[in-house]
């Protein structure tokens, strides 16, 4: 094997190395874990979160491990008022795991402390 060959070999497995252990790596291999592991699909877990928000539109969802439950959180926006509604839907059991309200004054103060911690 020559020098360029074996600096190609060198070069390839530090780019895997580095790409396998990344964070970003790390998230997207613990998301199939969670979903691997969640009984209740995103879609059946939308429509459960929506019944609980009249006429509420899906903001954003995620898939996270809260207290030990694991759970799809939903923040659905409503018409009027323009609050926020967080519903946390159980991955596991379907039911409701909990509801919160965020105000647009609460969602701004969220932002600003995301954006300090960033």
């Amino acid at each position: 094997m020559n020098i360029k060959s074996k600096l190609a070999s060198f070069a390839a497995i530090s780019f895997l190395t580095s790409v396998s252990t990344s964070p970003l790596w790390a998230a997207e291999e613990s998301q199939a874990a969670l979903k691997a592991e969640a009984k209740i699909t995103e879609a059946q877990a939308e429509k459960t979160a929506l019944a609980r928000v009249a006429g509420g539109k899906i903001k954003s969802s995620e898939l996270e491990r809260e207290h030990g439950k694991l759970i799809w959180s939903f923040d659905i926006s409503q018409p009027k008022p323009r609050n926020i509604r967080e519903v946390q839907v159980d991955a596991k059991t379907g039911m409701i795991a909990s509801e919160a309200t965020e105000t647009p004054k609460q969602l701004a103060k969220e932002k600003a402390a995301d954006m300090k911690a960033k």
